[in-house]
């Protein structure tokens, strides 16, 4: 770890950008902005049961604590305070519980400035600390990005050092999946914005080289359309993600390409993963053919022959063929099922699926007729419930088919853990490891101070609260020529 005083700020000034290793603090520099990016793993206290699937292997009763909220909340608590940054964006919080889940950046931390994204169930929130910078915009809610405006404050007074210079920090969580268009079009209406605020509503005086600072979790690494369009300012209907176009005509972004913040001064190494998981893909996906192992995957004989085991072991109800000597799954078999995997029945695309599977069928859309006449929708919560009808059979193939949905909707962590759960667990020996969490800066802007934060095994784990790491940097204003 390097050690960076107030007191060194000169150092800085001249271009170098120290690269600090976790556990440390961000330096507190005069007329820099530290910022911290985290996505901070949804479930958080009251959405979502299925943190502890993210566990690999499955936490033992002695352990089960881990993956608590209260338990991860701690681990945030402790690692945001020690990093003392002026703003901290986080990803995956919810809605549902946010003031009270997140109260400790407050009563804790100091951080009395908070903006809460206003629409999803996985929501960005920005805090930051009011007696280091002031909002001087309102903040700008966009597809899935979270713009805030800033000016620095004096140390030890309440005023702006340069009350016509401003910083903003665009706080990002882009759509995940198969979705390069999209995450191209949601970069690019962020940086768009940021811009248009310098312009139109702060009127600053050369907004094309504002201080922006984008940050958050991309979904992507260097090869997604999003990540490009930074890096270069452009991209064009000639560049392809996952085979497709992920725009019709050519994009400019209104400001000069972004910096790689985290990238700088590193004489060629790379940075640090950002998502560090159990390498589960190529033990789970057949390979055979390449071309559609991603778009369309199919599972391996590895995962098969253990679903084939796991089916025979619950299934209890004789096939009607008086020739066969095999059994299926009944309600009662898939009750003892999900009750293993997902702790009691009702709840996880498994049981919906599975109840599909069995025969219920959704009923047709629900409307009433309000006092004017008008049909309306029905409220969801006043919908018939989703059920296992009582002589419903779910057939081996079927047994597949749900947890193929779960494959095609990339819950990995989640087959993994019913796999072990259930008593046939796969030998993972490998991690998965990506940079989807990124920091860019604006050309005008310089990163004097960057912070790593790196683990050797999957997380979530008892010293990581997330599936990834947050990313972290200090800036100062580049000198004008």
């Amino acid at each position: 770890m390097v050690a960076v005083g107030t007191g060194q700020a000169s150092v800085f000034g001249l271009g170098a950008c120290q690269h600090l290793a976790s556990p440390a603090r961000l330096p507190r520099i005069p007329a820099a902005l530290s910022v911290l990016s985290y996505n901070v793993l949804l479930p958080n206290s009251q959405d979502g049961w299925w943190t502890y699937k993210m566990f690999l292997p499955p936490l033992g009763p002695e352990e089960d604590h881990i993956s608590s909220w209260d338990y991860r909340k701690s681990l945030l608590r402790e690692r945001i305070g020690l990093i003392d940054a002026d703003v901290v964006c986080v990803q995956e919080v919810s809605p549902l519980s946010f003031e009270q889940d997140f109260a400790f950046m407050t009563d804790d931390l100091g951080y009395d400035g908070v903006e809460l994204f206003r629409k999803g169930r996985f929501r960005p929130a920005t805090f930051w600390k009011t007696d280091r910078v002031q909002l001087a915009s309102p903040a700008m809610h966009k597809d899935r990005t979270l713009l805030t405006s800033f000016r620095l404050v004096d140390e030890g007074t309440t005023d702006t050092t340069k009350k016509d210079e401003y910083w903003h920090v665009l706080n990002c969580h882009l759509q995940a999946g198969k979705q390069g268009g999209r995450r191209v079009r949601q970069i690019n209406e962020g940086v768009s914005t940021a811009f248009k605020t310098a312009k139109n509503k702060i009127k600053e005086k050369d907004p094309e080289n504002l201080k922006l600072i984008a940050c958050g979790d991309f979904n992507g690494g260097r090869e997604c359309g999003a990540v490009q369009l930074l890096e270069k300012g452009s991209i064009g209907p000639d560049f392809l993600e996952d085979g497709e176009q992920v725009s019709s005509k050519e994009k400019v972004l209104p400001i000069p390409p972004m910096i790689d913040a985290v990238s700088i001064g590193r004489d060629r190494a790379s940075p640090p993963a950002t998502l560090v998981v159990p390498e589960l893909i190529s033990i789970m996906i057949d390979q055979g053919n390449a071309e559609t192992a991603y778009i369309n995957p199919e599972f391996s004989k590895e995962v098969l022959d253990r679903l084939r085991r796991i089916y025979d072991r619950y299934a209890t109800v004789p096939v009607s063929d008086e020739l066969s000597d095999q059994s299926q799954m009944g309600k009662l078999d898939v009750e003892r099922w999900l009750t293993a995997i997902n702790l009691r029945v009702g709840r996880g695309t498994e049981f919906r699926n599975a109840a599909r599977f069995m025969g219920w069928v959704e009923p047709p859309s629900l409307e009433s007729e309000d006092s004017g006449g008008e049909s309306k929708k029905v409220d969801k919560s006043d919908r018939p419930p989703i059920f296992i009808p009582d002589d419903g059979i779910l057939t081996y193939d079927d047994f597949v088919g749900v947890y193929l949905d779960e494959l095609r909707q990339g819950k990995f962590w989640g087959i993994a853990w019913d796999l072990s759960t259930l008593g046939e667990p796969l030998l993972v020996n490998d991690v998965f490891q990506a940079r989807y969490d990124r920091m860019y800066c604006s050309s005008s802007l310089m990163p004097v101070a960057v912070l790593d934060t790196t683990s050797d095994v999957a997380c979530p784990n008892k010293s990581e609260p997330s599936d990834h790491l947050p990313v972290c940097a200090s800036f100062i204003q580049k000198q004008k020529e």
